[in-house]
C-alpha cells in the first residue's frame, strides 16, 4: 500500500480516534508533451534567473552567471510593490495550525445537501490501526444510517481545506472517504451568468415527450466504459507522424440539410429513434472509425484496471 497522504485524528466532541488519507485519484494519461525547438528538434528546458538579469539582457539571461541554484530559492510574500518578506519551508512546516494533525468535527448535513460544485477531490479514509477501529466503524455506521456528512477542516498543500467525511460505497469495505470542497469565494456569483436566460414557458407536451427521452436513456453509471478521446486521438496522430502516414484529421461537420423541424418534433424523433438499434455507421460521421478499436482496447483495460488495481509505492 502506499504511504498515506496524511495522519492525524478525527474528533468529534469527545470521541476522537486515529485515521490515515490516502489520495484516491491517480493520473492515467501516457500523453506527456515537451517543448522542443522548431528548428533544431532539440528539447528546450528552462533555468531560474534572477529578474534583474532579464531586465538588463533578456537574451543573455540563461548564459549569465545570475542562474539560480534550486536550493537558493525560497518562498517570498509581496507585502508592497517590488518588497518581500521571505519565508524558509522549515517556518511553514512549523505554521501554527491545529487542523494540520485533527479533523474536528464541527457539523453535521444531510448529504444531499452539499451542492457538487463545492467538491474538488477525493480521498481514502482508513483507521490509523487495528485499535482505532472500533470507534471508526461506529462512527461511519452512524454517518450511514443517518445520511449525514461529518464537516471538518484540514491543513495540507500549502492551505486549509474544509472537507467532507461521508461513508464509502457498500459495507464490502467499510472505508471513509473525505472531500475537499471549495471556500464559497472561489466560486463565482452563478447569477451573473445566468441572468440573462429568457424566462420560457415549458411546453406540458414537450416536458412530457423530454421526460420520456430521459427514461429510455437512464442506465446505470459505469466508469469503465469511458475513456480519454482526446488521449486517444494523440496517440493515433503521433503512430501516423511516426509511420510517415497521412494525419487524421477532423471532419467538418456536414451542413444541415432541409428545413428545421421544431422542438415537438425534434423530441418525437428521438424518442421513436431512441427505440432503435443504434446504425453502425454513426461513428464514422465524427471521424471516429479510425480509432475505434484504440477504444475498446483501452475500454476494456479500463474494466479490466478496475478489477485490479495496481498497487502504487510513495
Amino acid at each position: 500500500m502506499a504511504r498515506p497522504y496524511w495522519s492525524g485524528q478525527i474528533q468529534i466532541s469527545l470521541v476522537s480516534f486515529g485515521v490515515k488519507l490516502f489520495v484516491a485519484t491517480e493520473a492515467k494519461s501516457d500523453i506527456h508533451f515537451h517543448q522542443i525547438d522548431r528548428k533544431t528538434g532539440e528539447r528546450v528546458r528552462h533555468q531560474k534567473v534572477l529578474a534583474s538579469a532579464i531586465e538588463n539582457d533578456p537574451d543573455e539571461a540563461a548564459d549569465s552567471d545570475e542562474v539560480v541554484e534550486r536550493s537558493q530559492i525560497v518562498k517570498g510574500y509581496e507585502y508592497s510593490k517590488g518588497q518581500y518578506v521571505t519565508i524558509e519551508p522549515e517556518e511553514l512546516e512549523h505554521l501554527r495550525v491545529p487542523s494540520k494533525h485533527t479533523m474536528e468535527v464541527t457539523q453535521f448535513v444531510d448529504r444531499e445537501q452539499l451542492p457538487p460544485e463545492f467538491f474538488e477531490k477525493p480521498y481514502f479514509v482508513v483507521p490509523e490501526n487495528d485499535a482505532q477501529t472500533e470507534a471508526f466503524t461506529t462512527v461511519r455506521q452512524a454517518l450511514e444510517d443517518t445520511g449525514k456528512a461529518a464537516i471538518s477542516k484540514i491543513a495540507f498543500g500549502g492551505r486549509e481545506h474544509v472537507v467532507a467525511i461521508v461513508p464509502a460505497g457498500s459495507e464490502a469495505h467499510g472505508g471513509m472517504m473525505a472531500y475537499t470542497m471549495r471556500y464559497a469565494a472561489e466560486l463565482r456569483d452563478p447569477a451573473e451568468y445566468f441572468q440573462d436566460i429568457k424566462k420560457t414557458k415549458v411546453s406540458s407536451d414537450s416536458l412530457a415527450l423530454a421526460k420520456e427521452l430521459i427514461k429510455r436513456k437512464a442506465k446505470p453509471f459505469d466508469p469503465s466504459k469511458f475513456v480519454d478521446g482526446y488521449e486517444v486521438a494523440v496517440k493515433e496522430l503521433v503512430e501516423a507522424k511516426l509511420k510517415h502516414a497521412p494525419v487524421p484529421r477532423e471532419e467538418s461537420p456536414a451542413p444541415a440539410k432541409g428545413k428545421v423541424i421544431n422542438l415537438m418534433d425534434a423530441l418525437r424523433k428521438s424518442v421513436s429513434g431512441d427505440s432503435q438499434p443504434a446504425k453502425k455507421t454513426a461513428a464514422k460521421k465524427h471521424g471516429l472509425a479510425l480509432v475505434k478499436g484504440a477504444v475498446k482496447k483501452q475500454t476494456h483495460h479500463a474494466a479490466k484496471s478496475k478489477a485490479t488495481p495496481k498497487r502504487k509505492s510513495a
